[in-house]
């Protein structure tokens, strides 16, 4: 399928011109949402574009993951302008990088606000955490790539998939599914001392709570990446299996430590901690054979003609990027946008605050098997309860297969989220 390319704004571009808030726009009768008459708009809308913000970690330690997300991103806004934009406008994307720093993000936020409806991607929890209450103040509905629950306080914030925690209590359910732990049993969990490791933490203290496990906390920064002292800590703990809340690196070092170490449990991780670039390493690609990723979303190569469709679109808009699940990710946070935006179009109403009311009437997002069931009618609730379990695999593109299909646990049905109404 031939593809016009993508309106991407930089940092050079001149910005579309600011709508006075309150203003309205005509609404195309062949608009994606169908709406007629006027639709009301302030700012990121003109008559022909919507522009949509991306704040993503594109040299940082999320490097390889985040622009994956972007590569996403981009396939979705192709698609949509392809067969006509939405509301009768083409998705404009303001793509910037942050290198996984608050300092950068802040004030590149403040720059590009005003000319940008939202945000598809905002990468980082401690990130996220520093632009809330602006986030909040300014209705500016956002995606973050960061799934840390206790952010679903904030309206405007739109979690695609599960969190960290409930990312967890699957991955630990399927790991006693399995018979790899048991009830009563002593469990290691790794991670990072943040939002992003604190609230996968939060995650395996409820299913502890729920089969007498015993958690033996392992914290770390975020850029520590020589584990050997932490699993020597959860070795001589007598623990059962690991559950791991960090970046790449720092799964890299614990799965080698695991075996090197004589310990040879089973990891659980939450989605960000892997990355396929850990295979080119012949020594953790071994030790990755413990590992296990808890993932709300499908691997490539699996059957689905769908995620092989995405990733051929990613491939032929950056050739030299390795696949990566990112892509999927990206992709389903432009069909949530897409899904909140013909509902906006519906009502007529397009403002920032029009689009997060909006979202909070979205209870399904079709996406053809990409995720699981997507919900964003229950405040302070994550937007899906299932999971894939995901193992590392080199022979498939983007280095995962699957060993689960899509399921949600029935502690992570049972699970209330600290924000949940």
């Amino acid at each position: 399928m031939k593809r016009t390319p993508m309106k991407v704004m930089t940092a050079g571009t001149v910005a579309a011109a600011l709508l006075l808030s309150g203003c309205s726009t005509k609404a195309s009768d062949d608009s994606g949402g169908g709406s007629d008459g006027d639709l009301k708009t302030d700012f990121g809308v003109t008559d022909d574009e919507i522009t949509l913000l991306e704040l993503s970690d594109l040299s940082g330690v999320f490097k390889v993951i985040s622009l994956a997300f972007t590569n996403g991103t981009k396939v979705w806004a192709d698609e949509v302008n392809d067969a006509g934009g939405i509301c009768g406008r083409d998705i404009k994307l303001e793509i910037q990088d942050t290198n996984y720093k608050v300092e950068n993000a802040v004030p590149l936020y403040e720059q590009h606000k005003d000319d940008a409806l939202g945000q598809i991607n905002l990468g980082g929890s401690h990130i996220l955490a520093a632009l809330k209450q602006k986030v909040e103040n300014e209705n500016m509905l956002t995606v973050p790539a960061s799934w840390a629950s206790v952010n679903l306080e904030t309206d405007a914030v739109m979690m695609v998939g599960q969190t960290y925690d409930v990312e967890t209590i699957n991955g630990l359910a399927y790991l006693q599914e399995e018979g790899l732990i048991a009830d009563g049993d002593k469990v290691g969990h790794i991670y990072v001392d943040s939002e992003y490791g604190q609230n996968g933490l939060m995650g395996s203290k409820a299913y502890a709570k729920d089969h007498d496990i015993t958690v033996v906390e392992a914290p770390i920064s975020a850029s520590d990446t020589d584990l050997t002292a932490t699993v020597t800590k959860l070795k001589s703990a007598g623990v059962t299996a690991i559950a791991i809340t960090t970046p790449p690196a720092a799964l890299g070092s614990a799965a080698v430590q695991n075996v090197q170490q004589g310990l040879e449990v089973p990891i659980i991780g939450n989605n960000p901690s892997y990355a396929p670039n850990l295979l080119e390493d012949e020594g953790v690609a071994k030790a990755l054979e413990h590992f296990y990723m808890s993932s709300s979303v499908v691997p490539f190569g699996t059957g689905n003609d769908k995620a092989d469709e995405v990733l051929a679109a990613a491939q032929e808009l950056a050739p030299d990027d390795e696949p990566n699940i990112g892509i999927i990710n990206g992709y389903t946070w432009g069909l949530a946008w897409q899904a909140v935006l013909e509902k906006a179009c519906d009502n007529g109403d397009m403002t920032r605050e029009g689009v997060v009311s909006a979202k909070n009437e979205v209870d399904s997002v079709e996406s053809e098997g990409l995720t699981g069931a997507l919900d964003f009618t229950v405040p302070g609730a994550p937007s899906s309860r299932e999971a894939y379990i995901v193992v590392a695999d080199g022979e498939k593109p983007g280095g995962l297969a699957t060993a689960k299909d899509l399921f949600s646990s029935p502690e992570a049905e049972a699970y209330k989220a600290p924000a949940q109404k």
